[in-house]
C-alpha cells in the first residue's frame, strides 16, 4: 500500500533492500536494538484530528525514561542560561541558514562572526570558520585540508584514542580513495608517541589527536607539532571547548588545526543531537579552510558590515574541486553557543571547567574505594573517567540498580566502539551542573551495589 507521505510501494522497499543486501526492514533496524524500536506501529490514520494525533505522540514521548546524567563520551549535561533558548527562538534566528545574498541578512553575520572570534580566542588560533556539521565531521574536514596542504601526500595519521564516531567518520572519509588511515596506538590510555616516530614518512600529511580523549584522560603533546612540521606536516587537535578554558589550547600545543565540537558550549543533551563542529587554523592556511567565514567590513559610508568571504572554494560552486562539500553551516547551534559563550564570559567558563573538574574527582576518588571497580591508569583527567569493573555482570548490576533510582550511571565504552575489549569500561562524566546531593546519590547508590 502507497500512502501520500511515505511515497514508496512495496516493490520499491523490496529493490532497496535486495541493493545493500539485507531481508527485511526488521533486519536493517536491528543493530539499533529492541529497547529503541516501537513494538506496535504509529497509530495514525486517516481522520485523526490535530489534537489526537498530538496526545498520542505525547502519550509515545511518555515512555523516555528520564534522569541524573553522568552521561558523556561526547555528550553532556551542562548549565545552560536561560538566555540562550529566549534568544535562539526568536522567529528572525529559529529558520536561520547561512543566506546565499549574504549581506541581506547582517544580523545574522554579525552572530556568525562572533562566533568565529569566539572559537579563535578558546583555540588560541588565527581565523575560523562559520562551523562545521559536528565534531567527527571536522576531523574528517581536518584530514581533507592536510592532503590538501602536503601534496604527493596520501596518510593520515590519527591516535587511537580519538572518538570512535570521529574515527569511523575519518575511515569512511578515505574508503574508496587514494588516501589512508594510520592508526597511533594507544598505550594505558593515551596516544603511544614512542611509536608515532615510526609512523612518519614522507607520506604523512599530518596528526589528528584528542585531549580530553576518548577515556576523558588529558594528553601531552609536548614537541609532537616540532616533528610533525620538520616532516612537513600538520597537526590537528580536537578538544572539548570548555576544558580549554583550564587547560593548554591547541595554539600553545603548535598546532595547526583546532578542531571539536561546541556542545558543551550551549547546545542540551537532546538525545544526541544535532550539534555543531568548529574548526579553527593559522593564517597559512586560511585560503584551504573549509565551509564559509564570514568577514568584518566597512561600507562605502564608512559603516561597519558583514560579508561572506573566500565562498568560491564551496562545492555548490566548484563541485569536486571544492576544498570540501558542506554546502553551509550549523548557523542556529553556532548561534545558541554565541549567546551561551556572551553569557558565560571567560570568567564563567574557569569557573564552570573547574567545577567540572572538582566535582569529576571526587566522585572518581570514592567510587575507587569501592570493591569490585577500578580507575585505571593513572593519567590526569577533567570531567570524565574510565571505571572499570571486574566482571561483566557486576557491571549490568551496578547500571541496572542505579538506573532503577534514576540515575544514568555512565557510558558503556563498548556501546561506543563495539570492542569486546571495552565491554568492562564504564565512562563516567561529572559537569558542573550536578549538585553534591546528586554525587551523594551515586554514591550511596553504588556502595550498595557494590558491597
Amino acid at each position: 500500500m502507497i500512502y501520500p507521505y511515505i511515497p514508496h510501494t512495496d516493490a520499491d522497499r523490496r529493490m532497496m533492500l535486495e541493493a545493500i543486501g539485507v531481508e527485511s526492514i526488521d533486519e536493517l533496524f536491528s543493530d539499533l536494538g529492541a529497547d529503541l524500536q516501537l513494538e506496535d506501529s504509529v497509530p495514525i490514520s486517516h481522520g485523526r484530528t490535530e489534537d489526537e494525533v498530538q496526545r498520542m505522540i505525547d502519550s509515545i514521548a511518555q515512555r523516555n525514561i528520564r534522569g541524573i546524567p553522568f552521561l558523556g563520551c561526547g555528550c553532556y549535561d551542562h548549565i545552560i542560561p536561560a538566555t540562550v533558548k529566549a534568544l535562539s527562538s526568536l522567529p528572525s534566528f529559529v529558520t536561520t541558514y547561512t543566506p546565499y545574498q549574504a549581506e541581506m541578512s547582517q544580523g545574522l553575520l554579525q552572530a556568525i562572526y562572533e562566533f568565529q572570534s569566539m572559537i579563535c580566542e578558546i583555540t588560541g588560533l588565527d581565523v575560523a570558520n562559520a562551523s562545521l556539521y559536528d565534531g567527527a565531521n571536522a576531523a574528517a574536514e581536518a584530514a581533507s585540508l592536510m592532503i590538501e596542504a602536503k601534496k604527493q601526500s596520501s596518510v593520515v595519521l590519527v591516535s587511537e584514542t580519538i572518538h570512535p564516531f570521529a574515527l569511523k567518520v575519518l575511515e569512511t572519509w578515505a574508503h574508496g580513495t587514494e588516501y589512508s588511515i594510520k592508526l597511533v596506538p594507544e598505550r594505558e590510555g593515551i596516544a603511544d608517541f614512542d611509536q608515532f616516530q615510526s609512523l612518519l614518512d614522507s607520506q604523512v600529511a599530518g596528526l589528528i589527536v584528542q585531549s580530553p580523549n576518548r577515556y576523558g584522560l588529558l594528553e601531552d603533546y609536548t614537541s609532537i607539532a616540532d616533528l610533525l612540521h620538520a616532516n612537513g606536516s600538520l597537526l590537528a587537535i580536537s578538544a572539548d571547548p570548555l576544558s580549554l578554558a583550564i587547560q593548554r589550547s591547541p595554539a600553545e600545543w603548535g598546532a595547526d588545526i583546532a578542531i571539536g565540537d561546541t556542545q558543551a558550549l550551549g547546545l542540551p543533551l537532546a538525545f544526541g543531537g544535532p550539534s555543531c563542529g568548529y574548526m579553527a587554523v593559522t593564517k597559512a592556511l586560511l585560503r584551504m579552510i573549509p565551509g564559509r567565514v564570514v568577514g568584518a567590513t566597512v561600507d562605502k559610508e564608512g559603516r561597519r558590515g558583514y560579508t561572506l568571504t573566500l565562498q568560491t572554494r564551496e562545492q555548490h560552486i566548484k563541485r569536486e574541486r571544492a576544498t570540501s562539500n558542506i554546502c553551509s553551516n550549523q548557523s542556529l547551534a553556532a548561534l545558541m553557543t554565541t549567546i551561551h559563550l556572551s553569557s558565560l564570559g571567560w570568567g564563567g567558563m574557569v569557573e564552570a571547567a573547574q567545577q567540572s573538574y572538582a566535582k569529576a574527582h571526587y566522585l572518581a576518588y570514592h567510587l575507587a574505594q569501592l570493591p569490585g571497580v577500578t580507575i585505571i591508569w593513572d593519567k590526569p583527567f577533567w570531567c570524565e573517567f574510565p571505571l572499570v569493573f571486574n566482571d561483566a555482570k557486576r557491571m549490568r548490576k551496578f547500571l541496572q540498580e542505579l538506573r532503577n533510582e534514576g540515575i544514568f550511571a555512565g557510558v558503556r565504552l563498548s556501546s561506543m566502539t563495539r570492542k569486546s575489549s571495552d565491554d568492562l569500561v564504564l565512562l563516567v562524566a561529572v559537569t558542573e551542573k550536578r549538585s553534591r546531593e546528586e554525587l551523594e546519590l551515586y554514591l550511596a547508590a553504588a556502595r550498595r551495589v557494590l558491597k
